[in-house]
Protein backbone atom coordinates (compact mmCIF):
# COMPACT_ATOMS: atom_id res chain seq x y z
CA UNK A 1 0.00 0.00 0.00
CA UNK A 2 1.46 3.16 -1.04
CA UNK A 3 0.61 4.82 2.71
CA UNK A 4 2.95 2.42 4.43
CA UNK A 5 5.92 3.47 1.19
CA UNK A 6 5.15 6.86 2.62
CA UNK A 7 6.12 5.87 6.46
CA UNK A 8 8.96 4.20 5.48
CA UNK A 9 10.13 7.21 3.34
CA UNK A 10 9.65 9.63 6.48
CA UNK A 11 10.63 7.13 8.60
CA UNK A 12 14.06 7.11 7.15
CA UNK A 13 14.45 10.74 7.21
CA UNK A 14 14.05 10.96 10.96
CA UNK A 15 10.14 11.96 11.17
CA UNK A 16 8.30 10.14 13.49
CA UNK A 17 4.90 11.33 13.34
CA UNK A 18 1.31 9.76 12.59
CA UNK A 19 -0.22 9.00 9.52
CA UNK A 20 -3.79 9.88 9.25
CA UNK A 21 -5.75 7.50 7.41
CA UNK A 22 -9.63 7.68 6.99
CA UNK A 23 -12.59 5.80 6.28
CA UNK A 24 -13.63 7.90 3.40
CA UNK A 25 -11.97 9.91 0.79
CA UNK A 26 -9.62 12.73 1.52
CA UNK A 27 -9.42 13.21 -2.13
CA UNK A 28 -10.07 17.10 -2.64
CA UNK A 29 -9.09 20.02 -1.01
CA UNK A 30 -12.13 20.70 1.07
CA UNK A 31 -12.49 16.66 1.63
CA UNK A 32 -8.93 16.74 3.10
CA UNK A 33 -9.54 19.96 5.08
CA UNK A 34 -13.18 18.82 6.78
CA UNK A 35 -11.28 15.47 7.09
CA UNK A 36 -8.22 16.34 9.57
CA UNK A 37 -10.12 19.46 10.81
CA UNK A 38 -8.08 22.48 9.43
CA UNK A 39 -8.65 25.32 6.90
CA UNK A 40 -8.23 24.07 3.31
CA UNK A 41 -5.38 26.44 2.62
CA UNK A 42 -3.21 24.30 4.74
CA UNK A 43 -3.87 21.58 2.62
CA UNK A 44 -0.78 20.91 0.50
CA UNK A 45 -2.07 19.43 -2.58
CA UNK A 46 0.75 17.81 -5.17
CA UNK A 47 -0.04 18.90 -8.09
CA UNK A 48 1.06 16.87 -11.22
CA UNK A 49 2.31 18.00 -15.43
CA UNK A 50 4.37 16.68 -18.15
CA UNK A 51 8.39 17.51 -17.03
CA UNK A 52 9.23 20.26 -19.78
CA UNK A 53 12.52 19.07 -19.58
CA UNK A 54 11.07 15.36 -20.38
CA UNK A 55 7.32 14.71 -20.77
CA UNK A 56 7.81 11.02 -20.14
CA UNK A 57 8.03 12.06 -16.40
CA UNK A 58 6.06 13.89 -13.93
CA UNK A 59 6.75 17.82 -12.48
CA UNK A 60 5.34 17.78 -9.47
CA UNK A 61 4.37 21.16 -7.36
CA UNK A 62 3.46 21.46 -4.00
CA UNK A 63 0.99 24.14 -3.65
CA UNK A 64 -1.60 25.33 -0.49
CA UNK A 65 -4.83 24.62 -1.08
CA UNK A 66 -6.15 27.87 -1.79
CA UNK A 67 -3.54 28.31 -4.41
CA UNK A 68 -3.40 27.89 -8.21
CA UNK A 69 -1.46 27.37 -10.49
CA UNK A 70 -0.78 30.75 -12.87
CA UNK A 71 0.77 29.75 -16.61
CA UNK A 72 2.53 32.68 -16.75
CA UNK A 73 4.21 32.85 -13.59
CA UNK A 74 4.90 28.86 -14.41
CA UNK A 75 6.72 29.34 -17.08
CA UNK A 76 8.88 32.04 -15.93
CA UNK A 77 10.08 29.43 -13.79
CA UNK A 78 9.79 26.05 -15.75
CA UNK A 79 10.04 27.72 -19.81
CA UNK A 80 6.48 26.46 -21.19
CA UNK A 81 2.77 26.73 -20.05
CA UNK A 82 1.41 23.49 -17.45
CA UNK A 83 0.32 21.01 -18.94
CA UNK A 84 -1.41 18.70 -15.92
CA UNK A 85 -1.09 14.93 -16.01
CA UNK A 86 -3.63 12.74 -17.57
CA UNK A 87 -5.23 9.69 -16.46
CA UNK A 88 -3.22 6.66 -16.74
CA UNK A 89 -0.04 9.20 -16.37
CA UNK A 90 -0.70 10.54 -13.06
CA UNK A 91 0.28 7.01 -11.14
CA UNK A 92 2.34 6.05 -13.72
CA UNK A 93 4.86 9.26 -13.99
CA UNK A 94 4.01 10.22 -10.23
CA UNK A 95 3.97 6.74 -8.30
CA UNK A 96 0.51 7.37 -6.57
CA UNK A 97 -3.28 6.75 -7.41
CA UNK A 98 -5.19 10.49 -8.15
CA UNK A 99 -6.01 11.81 -4.89
CA UNK A 100 -3.38 10.13 -3.31
CA UNK A 101 -0.27 12.03 -5.35
CA UNK A 102 2.16 13.57 -2.33
CA UNK A 103 6.13 14.32 -2.69
CA UNK A 104 7.08 11.85 -0.39
CA UNK A 105 8.94 9.11 -1.99
CA UNK A 106 7.47 9.28 -6.10
CA UNK A 107 8.20 7.85 -8.77
CA UNK A 108 12.00 8.07 -9.39
CA UNK A 109 12.23 9.84 -12.29
CA UNK A 110 9.70 12.37 -10.73
CA UNK A 111 11.21 15.93 -9.98
CA UNK A 112 9.28 17.90 -6.58
CA UNK A 113 8.88 21.51 -6.44
CA UNK A 114 7.48 23.54 -2.96
CA UNK A 115 5.74 26.32 -3.76
CA UNK A 116 6.17 30.01 -2.17
CA UNK A 117 2.39 29.69 -1.05
CA UNK A 118 2.97 26.89 1.45
CA UNK A 119 5.59 29.23 3.55
CA UNK A 120 3.31 30.70 5.65
CA UNK A 121 2.19 27.96 7.31
CA UNK A 122 4.10 25.90 10.44
CA UNK A 123 2.76 22.86 9.31
CA UNK A 124 0.75 21.55 6.17
CA UNK A 125 -0.98 18.50 5.10
CA UNK A 126 -0.22 17.06 2.24
CA UNK A 127 -1.64 13.66 1.18
CA UNK A 128 -0.17 10.02 2.47
CA UNK A 129 0.40 8.07 -0.74
CA UNK A 130 -3.38 7.29 -0.96
CA UNK A 131 -6.82 9.15 -1.56
CA UNK A 132 -7.77 8.43 2.47
CA UNK A 133 -4.39 9.61 4.41
CA UNK A 134 -2.68 12.52 5.23
CA UNK A 135 0.05 13.54 7.20
CA UNK A 136 0.68 16.74 8.62
CA UNK A 137 4.09 18.32 8.33
CA UNK A 138 6.33 21.04 9.41
CA UNK A 139 6.81 23.32 6.17
CA UNK A 140 10.24 23.55 7.66
CA UNK A 141 10.58 19.82 7.37
CA UNK A 142 8.92 19.51 4.02
CA UNK A 143 11.80 20.18 1.45
CA UNK A 144 14.33 17.63 3.33
CA UNK A 145 10.84 15.01 3.95
CA UNK A 146 9.90 15.65 0.11
CA UNK A 147 13.53 15.45 -0.88
CA UNK A 148 12.10 18.71 -3.26
CA UNK A 149 14.62 20.09 -5.85
CA UNK A 150 13.71 23.62 -4.33
CA UNK A 151 11.24 26.24 -3.77
CA UNK A 152 9.26 28.23 -6.52
CA UNK A 153 6.75 30.67 -6.85
CA UNK A 154 3.90 29.56 -9.72
CA UNK A 155 0.62 30.21 -7.73
CA UNK A 156 -1.74 32.72 -7.46
CA UNK A 157 -4.56 33.20 -5.00
CA UNK A 158 -3.67 33.18 -1.74
CA UNK A 159 -1.25 36.68 -1.43
CA UNK A 160 -4.59 38.72 -0.84
CA UNK A 161 -6.31 41.64 -2.79
CA UNK A 162 -2.75 43.14 -3.99
CA UNK A 163 -1.39 40.15 -5.93
CA UNK A 164 0.70 40.75 -9.09
CA UNK A 165 0.31 38.71 -12.11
Amino acid sequence: MASTRVRTHLRAHGWDGEILEFAESSATVDLAAEKVGTEPARIAKTLGFYDPEDPTRALMVVAAGDARVNGGRFKRVFGTKPRMLQGDDVPALTGYPIGGVCPFAPAETARVFLDASLRRFETVFPAAGTATSAVEIPVEQLAQLSGAAGWVDVTLGWQGPDEME
